[in-house]
């Protein structure tokens, strides 16, 4: 079977959103991290939404987990592995659950969230780059949770929303290291990434390694996502992956999305046609607009 024959991934949609939905504030500095200490449960129910929306796969809230967020937080270091492994656990459950529930189902999936660094920091820099850090620093910030996210068991990790070239060359090491399958999923503006370097760098570097299944784009415009699909696809060689935000922009300072969304779930259809194998939403894409994606994409 060739790339352009395989089956598509549903992707679920945001987890912030789909959060807020339910009536949690994540105007904190741990955002859905958050609510692996005070509200686990709530999580579960997230991924289990996304998953009666059609979803095939669970993207963990270990987005903007950290070591260091945790313990500005007040927790201990062995209370921010705990809830980084609470994460996939938490996913895990909700899809062997959903799983057992089904007759002749879909595979589901747990994906591990790796965020950018950028997203630590909670200022808006996963949307610039150019951190002012080392490829050193930059690796002995993502190494210790990357560990802990593939000790918990996910079945791949979800590099993404990586704004920055020497990020993503870092992660994808590291993914190769771990031997875990992982996709690489950048962010981006027009066909650069937020730090200005050519997002197609990125897509060939992620596409030498064995295990990256997946490269592509998230938390980006959807008018960017059809040119990034076919510039991923070529650059890289392997299926691309595409989970763009609503449209909507959000503001690092005021905390806070501003503008009009503008997806519509029949994009979906030409990316795939594009290469995309891996299909679904970002920020402020709900179980609704999943469950659109999926009813598209059976056509």
């Amino acid at each position: 079977m060739t790339t352009t024959e395989a089956p598509v991934v549903v992707l679920d949609g945001g987890l912030s959103n789909a959060l807020g939905d339910r009536g949690h504030d994540l105007s904190d500095e741990l955002w859905t991290a958050r609510l692996l200490r005070d509200a686990p449960a709530e999580i579960a129910a997230a991924h289990r939404a996304y998953f009666d929306a059609g979803a095939h796969v669970a993207t963990t809230a270990s987005y903007q987990a950290s070591f260091s967020g945790f313990e500005r937080a007040g927790m201990s270091r062995a209370e921010a592995a705990d809830l980084i492994r609470r994460s996939v656990t938490i996913a895990r459950d909700v899809r062997d659950e959903v799983a057992d529930s089904q007759i002749d189902g879909p595979v589901l999936l747990v994906a591990a969230s790796v965020g950018p660094y950028g997203a630590v920091l909670a200022d808006g820099s996963e949307y610039r780059g150019r951190y002012g850090l080392s490829r050193a620093a930059l690796r002995d910030f993502h190494a210790p949770r990357m560990e802990l996210l593939v000790g918990a068991g996910p079945d791949l990790l979800a590099l993404e929303t990586i704004p920055d070239l020497d990020e993503v060359e870092v992660l994808v090491d590291l993914a190769e290291e771990f031997e875990v399958p992982a996709w690489l999923s950048c962010t981006v503006a027009g066909d650069r990434l937020r730090d200005g370097r050519p997002a197609r760098e990125a897509f060939a570097a992620a596409g030498e390694k064995p295990g990256i299944v997946a490269v592509g784009v998230n938390c980006c415009a959807p008018g960017d996502v059809l040119a990034a699909v076919r510039s991923a696809f070529d650059a890289s060689g392997t299926p691309a992956i595409a989970y763009p935000n609503s449209g909507e922009v959000w503001d690092g300072a005021a905390r806070r999305w501003n503008g009009e969304p503008g997806f519509e779930t029949d994009l979906a259809r030409a990316w795939v046609d594009a290469g995309a194998r891996f299909v679904g939403g970002c920020c402020r894409i709900g179980p609704a607009a999943i469950a659109g994606i999926a009813t598209e994409l059976q056509r």
